[in-house]
């Protein structure tokens, strides 16, 4: 049998957490087409050869302007009642890469940290400087209010780690990986997590995998995970799946999170040990799917 080459292949995902069971009504079909939407972007600019970097940052962005995810418009709130965004990305190809944290008025943090990448020396701007950054380069801004969805508004809401993330190998074979949160709902003004640190929530190499996280973004920092499953591929010898799984079983607790990772030869990977997980991938063979839970977590039988 003669396997098919797979020329370019992405994985999404909108966050681990609870699994739909526990959702309201019309929530879960508001996500699942949210996760067809945000998929069927990254495949239309890939079947046309769109770089991987930028594939990155326009599913994401689509991601960012559903108030059904958590991150842009539908980013939770902090316990003083306003949005703080996270947003980290990476070129798998040059290790470029550039983050923002604790921004107020960006419409699209993904391309803000994209904008830190290419327009400056630094890798993360943060608060107050970070939205300076974004003024000075014209970049879309919005009014505190277009934080305020129905979602980031309810305090019964059970928890879910709503970051969003997508990780893309193009055809040219260069890999990219991009995630953006509004963080952990009623957290401390200023609190970060791992989403917009490179090496935790977000990582790219071309000669390994890309890697986005979502889940507890403290455990996350702490187990540098997104690094983790590049370091235990180039220096461990482990394949892809190998080294996600012992990540997801060893070094993280159960109920920390979940993430989705691609390979230099278009392997794609996603798991998580929490409930559910909203992910979905697809390749250049026709495959595509998306899922609120995987069975097992994602982890190999």
């Amino acid at each position: 049998m003669i396997e098919t080459k797979i020329e370019w292949s992405i994985a999404i995902h909108g966050g681990a957490g609870g699994g739909p069971e526990r959702w309201e009504a019309g929530k879960a079909a508001a996500r699942k087409n949210g996760l067809e939407r945000a998929l069927q972007t990254g495949i239309e600019l890939l079947k046309h050869g769109a770089d991987a970097i930028d594939v990155v940052e326009a599913v994401v962005v689509v991601f960012e302007d559903d108030a059904n995810f958590n991150a842009g418009r539908g980013a939770v709130l902090t316990e003083n009642g306003t949005a703080e965004l996270d947003a980290s990305i990476m070129d798998g190809k040059t290790l470029g890469c550039g983050a923002i944290a604790g921004v107020t008025k960006v419409k699209n943090p993904i391309s803000l940290a994209r904008l830190v990448m290419t327009q400056t020396p630094h890798v993360l701007l943060v608060g107050p400087g970070a939205d300076l950054f974004a003024e000075q380069q014209k970049v879309q801004l919005v009014s505190p209010e277009y934080f305020l969805t129905k979602q980031s508004a309810d305090d019964n809401a059970p928890p879910h780690f709503g970051t969003v993330g997508c990780v893309v190998r193009d055809s040219h074979g260069n890999l990219a990986a991009g995630t953006s949160t509004g963080g952990t709902s009623k957290k401390l003004p200023g609190r970060v997590g791992d989403s917009p640190i490179i090496g935790a929530g977000t990582f790219a190499a071309n000669d390994a995998c890309a890697v986005s996280c979502t889940g507890l973004g403290e455990e996350y920092i702490r187990a540098a995970v997104a690094y983790d499953v590049v370091a235990q591929m180039r220096y461990a010898g482990r394949s892809l799946t190998e080294a996600v799984t012992e990540i997801m079983t060893a070094r993280l607790k159960p109920n920390d999170g979940g993430l989705i990772a691609v390979s230099r030869d278009g392997q794609v990977v996603m798991q998580h040990n929490t409930p559910g997980m909203n992910c979905g991938m697809a390749d250049s063979s026709g495959r595509m799917t998306t899922a609120f839970s995987l069975p097992g977590g994602g982890r190999p039988e």
